[in-house]
């Protein structure tokens, strides 16, 4: 099963003017084949640097955000999911130093300076504080290569990755620490092990030219690690899975995802949803009905299968997650397919796609939130063909698919009728509405 559906791109070495070579697997690219906003921020950078450490940086990492196109909520069921690197991202510069402190600081006066000793990394996860992310990469790196020694650091992170908005600017960060951390190692690791999925494979989907994928933020943030929807709906896809498996008579006991069910039983996804409402009902399950399916008891349920942040939990729509996983899916397989075949009226079939992708979302998942919904009505309205939450939703961005030709008036529109109200509720820097197009990869610049 396919976990992804994305052009991979290399990690790229990019040389600002050192004669050093780069790590194995880099390439080598010229400055000047960088863009030009890229070259302004890189020296702004390095101002802010040389201003908060009295020192220069030796190389600059950069990782970008993404946006989920289609397949929401899906990925962990075992399905594959369709995401765009987007050109907003984070850049980090670093100097390595000769002692062991580590320290972080933020062009965000919001995210306070951290410092700490390379060799004691301690991530407080009781909070979500900004630096643990840039710890969770660096520690990942330590701990994959068995090191107990590494080397201090400075680093100033910057990034234009709306936060809590689904663009994975958490991701990014994380991501983007691990990439220091190997550069200042002087090792290399392939993305596949960087990024696990499980199984890796990626394929390449060429998107239609005639339009642009638009992102807008709906200024409502929702903190997954402060929730419990995000771990309620993940629990409520593995009941839904072993329940279904019980009602095939499957090894129900093994089973963890809703994928699995599915390639047990060798049908289609139009099959599982037919079976989907055979074995399930619309009306929410409580921890006692899910015991007499299973024939377990009530102590066993909630110590061999309910996690601790769902053991008070007391009720489960699992009839509506499991419809959902299935049907965003197939979603998923077609937006593929008509992408290779490239019909005429592709950009139409792709935005009904993605506007039965929002509905799902909205009502079998009931992952979004009045203002997610808002914006889709009114993205639509002033032009998109598709337009749908992304991320994992209860706020954050929509994506939404606009006919080239149509995306002036459709940003001029979408900002007056959103971002423009009349109460003022919208925070200025909040606001957050563009146009975007595949971006690349990471990168490493190295400094002369």
């Amino acid at each position: 099963m396919e976990s992804c559906f994305v052009a991979q791109s290399r990690v790229q070495w990019h040389d600002l003017g050192s004669l050093q070579p780069p790590p194995p697997g880099f390439k080598r690219f010229s400055c000047l084949s960088l863009p030009r906003s890229w070259n302004y921020r890189l020296l702004k950078l390095k101002e802010m640097f040389n201003s908060k450490f009295g020192s220069i940086p030796k190389f600059y990492v950069r990782a970008p955000g993404r946006v989920n196109i289609i397949g929401e909520h899906i990925d962990y069921c075992g399905y594959s999911v369709l995401p765009m690197a987007v050109e907003q991202d984070v850049l980090i510069a670093v100097e390595p130093v000769k002692t062991y402190a580590l320290q972080l600081a933020n062009t965000n006066p919001l995210y306070p300076d951290f410092s700490t000793s390379a060799n004691n990394i301690q991530i407080d996860k009781t909070k979500p504080l900004w630096h643990n992310y840039f710890l969770c990469g660096l520690k990942g790196i330590q701990e994959h290569f068995g090191l107990s020694n590494l080397t201090g650091m400075n680093c100033l992170v910057d990034g234009n990755i709306p936060p809590s908005s689904g663009l994975s600017s958490s991701s990014a960060l994380v991501c983007c620490a691990g990439l220091v951390t190997l550069t200042v190692l002087g090792r290399n690791l392939s993305k596949a092990k960087l990024i696990e999925f499980s199984p890796l494979r990626a394929t390449d989907v060429k998107l239609p030219s005639g339009a642009v994928f638009v992102i807008a933020n709906s200024c409502v943030e929702m903190n997954k690690a402060a929730t419990s929807h995000f771990n309620i709906r993940v629990m409520e896809c593995r009941l839904a899975a072993k329940l279904l498996a019980k009602y095939k008579s499957l090894q129900w006991d093994k089973v963890l995802r809703l994928e699995e069910v599915q390639a047990k039983l060798g049908i289609s996804l139009e099959e599982m949803l037919l079976v989907t409402e055979d074995a399930l009902h619309p009306e929410p399950y409580n921890p006692e009905e899910i015991c007499r399916c299973l024939g377990i008891s009530l102590e066993e349920l909630r110590t061999q299968i309910l996690s601790p942040n769902t053991q008070d939990v007391l009720i489960f729509k699992l009839y509506q997650r499991a419809k959902h996983v299935y049907s965003e899916a197939a979603r998923a397989l077609q937006f593929k397919k008509i992408c290779e075949e490239a019909p005429e009226n592709m950009v139409q079939l792709l935005g009904e796609l993605m506007n039965q992708s929002h509905m799902s979302c909205r009502d079998m998942y009931e992952c979004s939130c009045p203002e997610l919904d808002q914006l889709v009505d009114i993205c639509r309205k002033f032009g998109a063909q598709g337009s749908r939450l992304t991320g994992a939703g209860w706020g954050g961005c929509t994506v939404s698919i606009v006919p080239a030709d149509k995306l002036p008036s459709f940003l001029a529109n979408v900002h007056k009728a959103y971002y423009q109200r009349s109460d003022g509720s919208l925070a200025p820097e909040k606001q957050s509405l563009f146009a975007t197009k595949p971006g690349g990869g990471a990168l490493v610049f190295l400094e002369a």
